[in-house]
């Protein structure tokens, strides 16, 4: 089994398990150069919220967009936008991602920004 494979069925598994609670989810998507998060409803069927290094009014205030100072970023955006929606309660999705580094960063600058998960 080769990496990305290994992610997708860590990935799988916690979906799973967050489908179960039929909860709202933060889900997070990572490249080398860019971090992408979503607040999707419990049911899947809409995003909620939305943002991502990518966007111009994250972009401007960067220098690089692929280190953790931006996933930091990311985090306090895609809270604020989620409060604004209605949603204080996430289950976090870290796409099989390993929960250190930038997917860390964005988690605690999330819940910094008053998101509960």
């Amino acid at each position: 089994m080769d990496k990305k494979q290994s992610r997708m069925k860590r990935a799988l598994k916690l979906r799973c398990k967050i489908k179960n609670l039929k909860t709202t989810r933060l889900s997070i998507h990572k490249t080398s150069q860019h971090i992408y998060a979503q607040v999707i409803s419990g049911d899947g069927s809409r995003t909620l919220a939305s943002a991502s290094t990518t966007q111009t009014e994250i972009k401007a205030g960067l220098k690089n967009t692929g280190n953790v100072e931006a996933a930091a970023e990311v985090g306090k955006y895609i809270a604020q936008k989620a409060i604004a929606a209605g949603v204080t309660e996430v289950a976090f999705d870290r796409s099989g991602f390993k929960y250190h580094g930038r997917v860390k960063a964005l988690a605690d600058a999330a819940r910094e920004a008053g998101l509960k998960f």
